[in-house]
């Protein structure tokens, strides 16, 4: 990675002092910068960012970097040189222009929630920690749109729209700030109903790569469609960090239904869960939510939240409507469950109850982390078309058994998506390297299916492979001479996707 600083300096630059001055000029002495040796950035370099943010949002302490080193995924720590804490947009440009002079890698951070190590700074660098960006800057009730910034997650958008009668449905499960889940594409339990990030995501504010702002849709705009020029958009919503800084979201919101019911039924078979899943998102019944577990993550999440639930194929099954509607829906419901083979628990229509299933739901990780304390996981994600679901996830069922592994299974499953959490002793090379192939395997199966890799956690350090194989050396061609366009020095999240 050259450090040369012979870029002309942009006009946001100009009210740096002396600090940025040296460092510019020490810029072309630094050399190569190697991902393994990874070098202490020069500590005129450090001043110069604190010229910009101040010292107290600068860091280089040893603990602060690791943390922002890795996030929930299996991919080892790898920290970056020095960790920011912008505050404002104006804050953001200057930095990105001063690590674009030099010639240095730029890594976003949100939650650290992901899991492809979308955050580990491979390459050293600046990590721009974003959480202190947190503001609810426009709210449009009667646009049912919000705009935020990248240090907002779900949970605080949702707790601010409470009394508005409207609320942001997408839920990946984890708290992520929602800049950070339209980096990733993020998806969740609300899909199939209302969709991923990449529908309801109407704008973005884009610090590109050499401090330039971008609206994608245009500054203010928010329209419900919109056929003028090229989706920057949606290019943006599941780029990973790699083409810039998401520094605020205009976000879809939808109205809070009127009554809600949760029920979980037990199926016979694997086969059988995921067969009533196809039936009834054939039948048209309105679901929102359809989650699989199969035995072994069921017997799991029950003994993880203390709660009674058969070891059995399980789907937990969320419908949305009028209370009229919603009878009908849960009739309908019960037919198709019946028809195979399935039981069903009684609905739960009270909100404790409704947040104590989901609860326990959103607890699998660490229900399939405590089958084997001390272990690792590590979390697949792929995602098939409706028709092949049953088949694809009896193969990947026998798979797991054939291969000796721990890997309860849970997914989206009412649009086609699933994962396996494989629970491993990291320190034995031997399972390691059954875990690497059998993650292989299934997303090469996925793919001879007619999928993706990858339905919701991204590409990130572990799936570039299998991405180059999903779109094809013409897809992923196109794809670097967008990169090359917009980050030509490839400093935006270096060793990423690509």
């Amino acid at each position: 990675m050259s450090w040369s600083c012979a870029v002309p300096v942009l006009p946001l630059l100009s009210r740096l002092d002396m600090a940025l001055r040296r460092v510019l000029a020490l810029g072309a002495a630094l050399g190569r910068r190697s991902c393994c040796s990874k070098p202490a950035l020069p500590p005129d370099f450090v001043e110069a960012l604190r010229a910009v943010v101040g010292a107290p949002n600068v860091s280089t302490a040893t603990a602060v970097r690791e943390q922002h080193g890795h996030d929930e995924s299996m991919h080892p720590c790898a920290p970056p040189d020095v960790v920011v804490w912008p505050q404002a947009v104006g804050q953001v440009q200057e930095l990105a222009a001063l690590c674009h002079r030099c010639r240095v890698p730029m890594v976003p951070f949100g939650t650290g929630t992901g899991l492809e190590g979308g955050v580990n700074a491979v390459q050293g660098g600046v990590c721009f920690d974003l959480s202190r960006m947190d503001a609810i800057a426009e709210l449009s009730l009667e646009d049912f749109s919000v705009t935020v910034e990248p240090g907002v997650t779900r949970k605080a958008l949702n707790k601010h729209l409470r009394g508005t009668g409207l609320w942001f449905p997408v839920d990946p499960g984890a708290d992520a700030s929602l800049c950070g889940m339209a980096a990733t594409g993020a998806s969740g339990t609300n899909a199939v109903r209302y969709g991923t990030m990449r529908p309801n995501v109407l704008n973005l504010r884009v610090v590109l790569p050499d401090g330039r702002l971008l609206h994608t849709a245009g500054p203010g705009r928010q329209p419900r469609k919109r056929a003028a020029g090229y989706d920057l958009t949606s290019l943006f919503v599941g780029s990973e960090g790699t083409l810039g800084f998401l520094t605020q979201a205009t976000l879809r919101l939808h109205p809070l239904p009127e009554a809600t019911a949760v029920t979980v039924a037990s199926f016979p078979s694997v086969g059988a869960a995921v067969a009533c899943t196809v039936q009834v998102l054939q039948a048209a019944v309105p679901v929102a939510r359809i989650e699989f577990l199969d035995e072994v993550m069921a017997d799991a999440c029950g003994r993880f939240s203390r709660m009674e639930l058969p070891v059995a194929a399980t789907l937990l099954l969320e419908l949305h409507g009028s209370r009229h509607s919603l009878a009908e829906q849960q009739q309908q419901m019960e037919e198709i469950m019946q028809q195979n083979g399935g039981s069903s628990l009684a609905w739960a229509e009270g909100l404790e109850e409704r947040e104590q299933l989901w609860s326990m739901r959103h607890n699998a990780w660490y229900a399939a982390l405590a089958l084997r304390p001390g272990c690792q996981g590590y979390s697949t994600d792929v995602c098939v078309p409706i028709s092949r679901l049953p088949d694809v996830v009896v193969e990947t069922k026998q798979d797991l058994q054939a291969s000796g592994l721990t890997g309860p299974m849970v997914g989206h499953v009412g649009d086609g998506n699933f994962h396996c959490i494989l629970v491993f002793n990291s320190q034995d090379p031997e399972e390691a390297q059954r875990i690497h192939a059998f993650t292989q395997r299934l997303g090469r199966r996925a793919l001879a299916a007619g999928g993706t890799c990858t339905g919701e956690h991204g590409v990130g350090l572990g799936k570039r492979a299998l991405l180059q194989e999903e779109l094809g050396q013409e897809g992923l061609d196109t794809l670097r001479s967008i990169k090359a366009a917009l980050d030509p020095h490839n400093l935006m999240n270096p060793g990423k996707v690509l």
